[in-house]
């Protein structure tokens, strides 16, 4: 079973304003916004635009002077995270635009322009920050990283052929797929990386970078919540595609995820960094493909029925909620401008 998608046309004066579809419908392409398919775009339209910020607005000057004291360990793991990020960021700016392109509601289009743009704002920031701390040849040589690093190419390589699949051969069953992995890669690959830049900063350590971070996770929670509205909107106008099968698949692609994560974990933070055991982190990350999965609509703790049903990392939420429309926690500063959380409306993920 296989449907292929047609692409979105620039124009299409026969057809409504409104969409009669979020794939493979008709549309004039003219955005109305008080006329559109699906109530909650605008609502997240208005969110993602509440998150806008840029890395020119973090300053890095006691992370320059910090970087020299980190231990030679916590250096090494900074960098390759960088490197690492760099490379998902970039991968899901051109992810992002491939699916728009066969995204046929003009509203859930406008809402991955945004998202792409998003990623290039993150992508600076880590330009941003390692052009900051480092010189410019170990800069080039952090994004090289992805390039030798055995375990980031698997990694790496487990994402791309699921976006590939999609790239080469535009069904609906591949999009599905696609989006999954894109949860994994926003919603889950990034997150032992959260959690070591969260511990630096209860340590008061390099904390322009963890406030950067911190945007990045908020940005990418939001990125998470749009997908996860596209996949269920995508089944529920074509129900043939629920299946048993697509079920199997999700969970096992969640499940070798987090294998994959696990053993960068042990990479990168292993028994190296103070204040992070390789078992919390562990814990952590299969916490949090049981919930990736289970916001995805298959079930709670069917990736790891034996996984830790609380947060094994309880003190990160202190870092991921805090409210940046008020004051900033780790430089606490008032910022000018809206921030979205949970209590001013953040989705509940």
């Amino acid at each position: 079973m296989t449907t292929e998608l047609k692409t979105r046309t620039i124009m299409d004066k026969t057809a409504p304003n409104r969409s009669t579809g979020i794939v493979n419908g008709e549309s004039s392409n003219v955005l109305n916004w008080d006329d559109v398919r699906f109530s909650w775009a605008f609502p997240k339209y208005k969110k993602m635009l509440a998150n806008f910020w840029t890395p020119f607005e973090i300053n890095m000057g006691k992370d320059i002077q910090q970087f020299p004291t980190l231990s030679a360990d916590e250096q090494e793991t900074f960098k390759k995270i960088i490197g690492l990020l760099a490379l998902l960021d970039s991968i899901q700016t051109d992810y992002a635009a491939k699916m728009a392109d066969y995204i046929t509601d003009s509203s859930i289009n406008a809402l991955m322009v945004i998202l792409a743009q998003q990623e290039v704002v993150h992508n600076h920031s880590y330009s941003y920050v390692l052009s900051s701390l480092v010189p410019k040849k170990v800069q080039d040589e952090v994004f090289e990283y992805w390039k030798t690093e055995p375990k980031l190419i698997a990694r790496n390589e487990f994402v791309t052929k699921g976006y590939q699949e999609f790239s080469e051969n535009p069904s609906i069953e591949n999009m599905l797929k696609s989006i999954i992995f894109d949860v994994i890669l926003e919603g889950l690959f990034f997150y032992s990386g959260f959690a070591f830049f969260y511990n630096l900063a209860r340590n008061r350590k390099m904390v322009g970078t963890s406030t950067m971070i911190n945007y990045i996770n908020r940005d990418e929670q939001l990125h998470v919540g749009l997908f996860e509205k596209i996949f269920k909107e995508v089944l529920n106008e074509n129900p043939q595609y629920d299946t048993p099968e697509l079920k199997e698949y999700a969970i096992e692609t969640f499940r070798k995820a987090a294998e994959l994560e696990i053993e960068w974990g042990e990479e990168i933070i292993g028994s190296k960094i103070t204040g992070l055991t390789m078992r919390e982190v562990s814990d952590y990350i299969k916490f949090m493909a049981n919930n990736r999965c289970n916001q995805m609509g298959f079930g709670k703790r069917a990736v790891f029925p034996d996984g830790p049903t609380t947060n094994p990392l309880r003190w990160i939420k202190a870092y991921e909620d805090v409210d940046l429309g008020k004051t900033d926690f780790f430089e606490q500063k008032p910022r000018q401008y809206t921030k979205t959380n949970d209590s001013n409306g953040f989705d509940d993920l």
